[in-house]
């Protein structure tokens, strides 16, 4: 399954919007005003699925994730100095990412590929495809992806 996460052009707060191979929405974040990044994700009819929430009192960034309501993990990035490294909390998932962030693998524990992610270039806004091997891991592999790119924005 891939899908298309793409960044709202004319946003005060960070909005995607996410859609699948034929264009059609899938799933629509919205951005809300918290002292932290603080991202909502609703279906395609407007019901919420989750939330992802950046935790403040860390030594490096953090970010909660919700699935209805109920916590399903966290992901933090760690220190390195060559390639970004983050800490997953979910699912026994690894997430390894090239020396530019544009690019990342997530793998599950056994080494197996779940999500690849690739950031498409010269996009006005923020744009990753995300190849997705099961359509069930989508909207964890979509908060992961959201999480990265909120802390990668709050180093600007």
């Amino acid at each position: 399954m891939k899908l298309l996460f793409k960044q709202r052009f004319f946003s005060w707060l960070d909005s995607y919007d996410i859609y699948d191979e034929q264009g059609n929405t899938l799933f629509v974040v919205k951005g809300e005003l918290s002292f932290s990044h603080l991202l909502r994700i609703y279906d395609a009819q407007g019901k919420e699925l989750g939330y992802i929430r950046e935790k403040i009192l860390a030594w490096f960034p953090k970010f909660e994730m919700y699935i209805g309501g109920s916590y399903i993990g966290c992901i933090n990035k760690e220190f390195s100095l060559l390639r970004p490294r983050f800490n997953i909390d979910c699912n026994g998932w690894r997430i390894n990412g090239d020396v530019f962030e544009w690019d990342y693998t997530i793998r599950d524990f056994k080494g197996y590929n779940v999500a690849i992610v690739t950031k498409e270039l010269w996009k006005l806004t923020d744009t990753y495809i995300i190849d997705v091997n099961d359509s069930k891991d989508a909207l964890c592999v979509l908060m992961l992806v959201l999480a990265i790119d909120a802390e990668k924005c709050s180093r600007k």
